[in-house]
């Protein structure tokens, strides 16, 4: 067990002037948890209009136990994490221990067999479950933790959240946003200690994979692997650019040693933000915004 001094960080906060904690039953909330990191997003889904954004960051935890007590002082301290009357609830899991199925071949009884084909599964210790994906006509298989699971679930016994997994998320909201597109742009997701690579073509998903990073240098090298693969010229094939990554920063200039026509991704088009949302960049949350367009 860790010990209990353990302490989050609230590292960006934006709140609409129009969030208004009397109205909360009208309101979506979304959560996204990592290993390392925790965001929230509220929705008012009758326009679209994202209402508050806070990032947390999470200290290094070893162990499932220490996470819950970390979650359990996080809620404790929230002033409407742990309101149960919201109008909907959708939770995103980041892990790597997922699989995309398509619809027609899909069986529920089977989500153990798919998922071994990717990551080592313990039916003790991991519930299994689906999530689908509208535009891709998939269903996306994941883990997670029984006990994070199960606490999650008690935090709202009225209100039971909708799981979802983070990939399914940023497939989903790349395909969205590549629905007008004529070409085929490698799309980029850089999270925190995770590279993630898209590409749709003719409003499907042809590629998607997820690799850990642990220094700059990997970010360059699996992108040079995903573009021979899939024969992108790195001179001439855009580059879609969303996440952590600054557009003055010294890890943005070096992509362009390698990668000639990058751009930085937008919001999504279906949502809206006011001017309060102005200080976070475009291609920021791009994972947590698409949360919302997860059914």
């Amino acid at each position: 067990m860790q010990p209990s001094t353990l302490h989050y960080k609230l590292i960006k906060k934006v709140r609409d002037e129009r969030f208004d904690e009397e109205s909360i039953h009208q309101y979506h909330l979304l959560i996204q948890l990592g290993t390392r990191d925790f965001q929230i997003l509220v929705v008012d889904p009758y326009d679209n209009r994202a209402l508050l954004l806070e990032d947390f960051v999470l200290p290094n935890l070893t162990s499932h136990e220490a996470l819950l007590q970390l979650l359990d002082q996080l809620f404790d301290s929230h002033a409407v994490l742990k309101a149960g009357f919201w109008k909907k609830i959708k939770i995103s899991i980041k892990n790597q221990k997922f699989v995309q199925v398509p619809v027609a071949l899909f069986a529920e009884e089977s989500m153990e067999d798919y998922l071994k084909f990717n990551a080592h599964v313990d039916p003790d210790r991991e519930d299994l479950l689906a999530t689908y994906n509208p535009t891709a006509q998939a269903v996306t298989v994941f883990a997670i933790n029984k006990d994070l699971h199960r606490w999650l679930l008690n935090m709202y016994p009225s209100n039971p959240p909708v799981f979802t997994h983070q990939s399914a998320a940023l497939i989903e909201g790349t395909l969205s946003s590549s629905q007008d597109r004529e070409d085929t742009p490698l799309y980029i997701y850089v999270d925190r200690f995770k590279l993630h690579i898209l590409v749709c073509k003719d409003g499907k998903l042809m590629y998607y994979n997820q690799f850990a990073i642990k220094e700059f240098s990997d970010y360059i090298k699996y992108i040079m692997l995903v573009m021979k693969a899939l024969n992108l010229n790195q001179q001439t094939s855009q580059v879609i650019l969303w996440g952590y990554i600054g557009k003055n920063s010294p890890h943005y200039h070096e992509f362009y040693k390698y990668i000639s026509n990058v751009w930085f991704g937008s919001r999504p088009a279906t949502m809206q933000f006011s001017y309060m949302f102005d200080d976070i960049q475009d291609h920021h949350y791009f994972d947590l915004y698409s949360v919302h367009l997860m059914p």
